[in-house]
């Protein structure tokens, strides 16, 4: 799984870079813009962004604001907070994902177009649900890790 995200987001990283290059060049260099470019430009980069932050609840790597970690001084205390965290970061991503999906439903429903291509919209849509859904599964993974560190060390 770790190698498919890798060259997944590598691929995306490359096709966005690509495409945001020929965009310039084609714009400003030969003065000629390739029409519909941003459109299809706009699927593989809201997929980079949203895969990206699922990477990054993967590899359990978020930007955090952990002043309280500063006070804690066990092993124990560091644990706890990083239940009590995972709680709260579970209960708002299933809130979220909660209406990603009912916007999801929406979209598959409406089955909306892009203006100059008629590329559907819903496949860069669902993307969000996708997402959360796996974003959700990581916190859930790591919250269990943290569980059963906590566990460990009450048994000694």
């Amino acid at each position: 799984m770790d190698r498919f995200a890798k060259y997944l987001l590598t691929t995306l990283i490359c096709i966005v870079a690509l495409g945001q290059f020929a965009q310039a060049l084609t714009r400003y260099v030969f003065q000629v813009p390739v029409m519909g470019l941003e459109e299809t430009m706009m699927y593989p980069t809201l997929w980079l962004y949203i895969l990206g932050a699922v990477n990054a609840s993967r590899e359990n790597s978020h930007i955090r604001a952990n002043v309280l970690e500063i006070f804690l001084k066990t092993k124990r205390q560091h644990a706890i907070l990083a239940i009590i965290g995972e709680i709260l970061s579970l209960i708002i991503g299933c809130w979220l994902l909660y209406w990603a999906w009912d916007f999801t439903r929406y979209a598959w429903r409406v089955w909306k177009e892009s203006p100059t291509l008629y590329i559907p919209t819903f496949y860069s849509d669902v993307a969000l649900v996708i997402g959360l859904a796996l974003m959700m599964l990581y916190t859930v993974i790591h919250m269990v890790g943290h569980v059963r560190a906590l566990a460990g060390e009450a048994a000694r």
